[in-house]
């Protein structure tokens, strides 16, 4: 009976945290706090580029973590995340078939954030990272 008992416990457990809610981390800008999140509804995490170019490339994963290249093809690894509400509800700008978000992110080596924009343009599938890198998605969320 014991063991039914910890077998029952332990899955619920295991399905709390599966099921759980999306990911939040607060950070400090300036002295005022901010929440970030990797999850939006949109498939954020991937390689962006600019148009037409093979460097320099900025790599989302999607855990928060990923690397810039800057123009002069040097590599930093960083943290990142889209700002969100406390609860991980995305901040966003809604345009005429775009949606504009702040995107957050710091140098491992480093304590201090720096944002920039990130923006989804629906008609076109296409995300916009720091204005000028881009990655095109397939949108799951259209039914």
């Amino acid at each position: 009976m014991k063991f039914v008992h910890l077998l029952l416990t332990t899955l619920f457990f295991v399905f709390t945290q599966s099921y759980s809610q999306v990911h939040v981390d607060q950070i400090t800008y300036n002295g005022r706090d901010h929440y970030i999140t990797t999850t939006i509804g949109y498939p954020v995490p991937g390689t962006y580029i600019p148009t037409g170019q093979k460097a320099p490339t900025t790599i989302l994963n999607p855990d928060g973590s990923g690397v810039i290249q800057a123009d002069d093809l040097s590599k930093n690894k960083i943290n990142w995340g889209i700002e969100c509400t406390d609860e991980g509800i995305p901040v966003f700008k809604e345009g005429f078939n775009s949606a504009s978000y702040t995107f957050w992110f710091r140098s491992n080596d480093s304590e201090a954030w720096s944002y920039s924009q990130f923006s989804i343009h629906f008609a076109k599938k296409k995300m916009f990272l720091m204005g000028e890198r881009v990655k095109e998605y397939v949108d799951y969320n259209v039914q």
